[in-house]
């Protein structure tokens, strides 16, 4: 199985401030090629470009009307004014690269340039909803969930009022079931066999433009999920019959059998990533390992680490997105570094956020195109660089993972169950062991590693993170084990070699 790197870039934040460097309208071709060549030198495979379609003035001004993104504008941003705000990138007025940054001839020229270092490019795919200006919403009212004037005094945050050629109509906007609507975008019913259909054609334009897509919301259009959300309100009121079946199943094999190696990531949650991976998806978003992590305790992470390895090698861990917080405001500085080396190296594919290696605190708000310039944190910087440098092993990024159970140090000791242990190793002989006391308390285990390539030799343990290094029979330690005796939050990244 593969392990591939996955590299955000927020691109339109980007290319403002390549704008102000540049002293001009930057376009997609303004992004560096310095950056594409460290992508590739870091080991990166894919470079995810958020915000890359069309956005209309309709998203836009409602996003400059909302409390909210003014206040994080004015507390994020110096000299913050209403040109900031330039609308959600999830609100899509239509699928064509923006022409603010140069359309399809110079994003494409992009992708060529990233193509030519072994970069694949993953864009954005939105299916749940479109933006208050998207042509259907004029042309093709029957793709969207229709109500009434009842609908609209009663739930005003769910529904909002349209022109159209045939007058004034009352729409839903997009939502999940467990919060209001958002009003910067139009939901999509798809139950409709007409809305589907161009669904699928949109994705298959998608397609011809980039070489994978993360889903939005993936989740919000199983059939259970809704109808939870809109029931009998989605149901065709013209005589057309309803589709209540999956959409995913037929969409990716759509595309497959045009583009077999197109990769599909999810953004799923509800615990419903194994669902979306048996229909067909490449990578779903791992939010409940992230999750555990926050909560500091070993044992909830051991457990997720349990799950077979269908799910595992399909996840796609994180630990920051442009979603999530920053992490260095959510963990620690002692809890972080532990945290990330169980989060990159355990399977999957590993996704990385744009300056999420620097240690940058700001997060920048998917309505606002500027965001603030922070200094570099050397110390984040230089772990990550080891980060990175490690997971270009090779038993880390294409061989076999092991998870291992620590077991007590002595008896009366609990500290054991602080430790979160597992390998890595090919058929080559390369072999890494990482080992985490994710506690706050000092913690001493023993770690069986009972793999075949140690029997019978001696070999050097030695710390990829540090000066450490250990001597051991690999006998002894496929029969006793490794003794660890960590300090709170500690970790070793062990490169495993036969001494000769």
């Amino acid at each position: 199985m593969h392990h591939p790197l996955l590299y955000q870039l927020n691109t339109r934040a980007h290319l403002c401030e390549r704008s102000l460097q540049l002293g001009r309208p930057a376009s997609f071709e303004d992004i560096p090629a310095s950056l594409l060549d460290q992508l590739k030198e870091f080991g990166f495979e894919w470079l995810y470009l958020l915000g890359v379609w069309q956005t209309g003035p309709a998203a836009r001004t409602i996003s400059r009307a909302n409390a909210h993104v003014w206040a994080e504008g004015e507390e994020t941003l110096a000299n913050f004014c209403s040109e900031d705000i330039i609308g959600s990138p999830f609100a899509i007025q239509a699928y064509r690269p923006n022409p603010e940054f140069g359309g399809t001839p110079a994003f494409e020229r992009l992708r060529k340039r990233a193509h030519s270092r072994g970069l694949k490019v993953m864009l954005d795919f939105v299916p749940n909803h479109i933006a208050p200006d998207h042509e259907w919403v004029f042309k093709h009212p029957e793709y969207l969930i229709s109500g009434s004037k009842e609908d609209l005094s009663h739930e005003p945050h769910n529904w909002g009022r349209f022109e159209t050629p045939a007058g004034p109509r009352v729409f839903a906007f997009g939502r999940d079931p467990y919060f209001p609507g958002w009003e910067d975008t139009v939901q999509l019913n798809y139950r409709r066999p007409q809305c589907r259909k161009a669904m699928l054609n949109q994705l298959a334009h998608v397609a011809e433009l980039c070489d994978g897509v993360r889903c939005d919301m993936a989740m919000l259009i199983e059939p259970d999920i809704f109808m939870r959300t809109w029931g009998d309100r989605s149901m065709p009121r013209d005589g057309v019959a309803s589709n209540d079946s999956p959409f995913w199943p037929e969409a990716i094999a759509t595309i497959h059998k045009k583009r077999p190696s197109f990769a599909f990531m999810a953004e799923v949650y509800w615990d419903m990533e194994w669902r979306l991976q048996q229909e067909g998806f490449d990578f779903t978003y791992d939010k409940r390992l992230y999750d555990r992590l926050r909560e500091n305790a070993a044992i909830p992470v051991r457990e997720h680490l349990l799950a077979g390895s269908d799910f595992q090698n399909h996840s796609a861990r994180f630990l920051e997105n442009h979603d999530e917080p920053r992490v260095s405001n959510v963990f620690s500085r002692q809890t972080h570094f532990p945290a990330a080396l169980i989060t990159f190296f355990v399977p999957g594919l590993r996704f990385f956020h744009e300056s999420q290696m620097e240690g940058c605190c700001a997060r920048a708000s998917m309505h606002l195109g500027r965001r603030r310039p922070e200094q570099i944190n050397p110390e984040v910087y230089a772990f990550y660089q080891s980060v990175l440098k490690c997971l270009r092993r090779p038993e880390v990024h294409e061989g076999q993972f092991r998870l291992w159970q620590p077991r007590p140090a002595w008896n009366g000791n609990p500290t054991w169950n602080n430790f979160v242990c597992f390998s890595w190793h090919d058929d080559e002989g390369h072999c890494s062991l990482i080992a985490v006391n994710y506690s706050p308390s000092q913690s001493q285990c023993y770690v069986q590693i009972d793999l075949e390539l140690l029997a019978g030799g001696v070999f050097r343990l030695s710390d990829l993170f540090s000066t450490v290094f250990y001597d051991r029979s690999g006998d002894e330690l496929r029969r006793g084990g490794l003794y660890l005796d960590l300090p709170p939050w500690g970790y070793h990244f062990f490169q495993v070699a036969p001494i000769s």
